[in-house]
């Protein structure tokens, strides 16, 4: 998702930034309501990277209200274990700034999800500092999942903004791989504001870019290409 050699917490695979560097603090913006499906497929995808791993989800009680559960078969259709997640729903956004800290500081887990809603107005460079700390010592992804709200200063090695976009459609038009338009929306030493579309490959556990869509030329079997309409034959006489 992002050049390759470029650092910013990106970590790279098959040329192409494919997946978000562990032992690091990363933000990811569903800017709208209407998007929470689509942040919660992106951090769950960028858990997935990191590999067979135990994921800790930590959710707000308004999160839980607002968004709903957390699907199950959705989850195992990304490519999930179920055996790996531990969902815990705290009361607010102070709760789970302290529970994400928590389980940053813990080795055991792969990664840990922290999903509000809102203003979290608790989630300022100090706390955010905190995360990134825990993290870099414990060699945890931390992702702080947000729905809604205005983006505020944090130390995030990156930032991201996700939107749905559309899937291709496979063979019988099956539903297809969930896809994102991504936005680098700030990156720590570098700089940001790129975009990618991109798929989730269960198969591969990773991101890939979206091919580009074209237009196809429709095809008739059986059917010769039409020329110049033959000269009328006429009748002796």
């Amino acid at each position: 998702m992002v050049a390759p050699g470029d650092d910013g917490g990106m970590a790279s695979g098959r040329g192409f930034e494919v997946r978000l560097a562990a032992a690091q603090l990363h933000e990811i913006h569903a800017l709208s309501e209407g998007e929470a499906a689509s942040g919660a497929g992106l951090a769950l995808g960028c858990a997935l990277t990191v590999g067979a791993r135990p994921i800790l989800w930590l959710r707000t009680e308004a999160a839980e209200r607002q968004g709903g559960r957390l699907h199950g078969p959705g989850l195992v259709a990304m490519g999930l274990d179920p055996a790996d997640l531990v969902v815990v729903v705290v009361a607010d956004d102070a709760a789970l700034l302290r529970a994400a800290a928590d389980g940053a500081r813990c080795p055991g887990l792969g990664t840990v999800i922290a999903e509000g809603w809102g203003a979290m107005r608790g989630l300022d460079l100090t706390a955010s500092r905190r995360l990134m700390l825990a993290a870099e010592a414990s060699g945890v992804l931390m992702l702080v999942l947000r729905v809604g709200g205005q983006v505020v200063p944090s130390a995030a090695a990156t930032r991201w903004s996700v939107a749905s976009a559309p899937s291709r459609a496979l063979a019988a038009e099956a539903p297809g791989a969930p896809a994102y338009d991504l936005e680098l929306l700030r990156r720590r030493g570098g700089p940001a504001g790129a975009r990618w579309r991109v798929e989730w490959n269960r198969d591969t556990q990773s991101f890939d870019p979206a091919p580009l869509s074209g237009a196809r030329l429709p095809l008739v079997a059986d059917r010769a290409v039409a020329g110049p309409a033959p000269a009328p034959v006429r009748g002796a006489g």
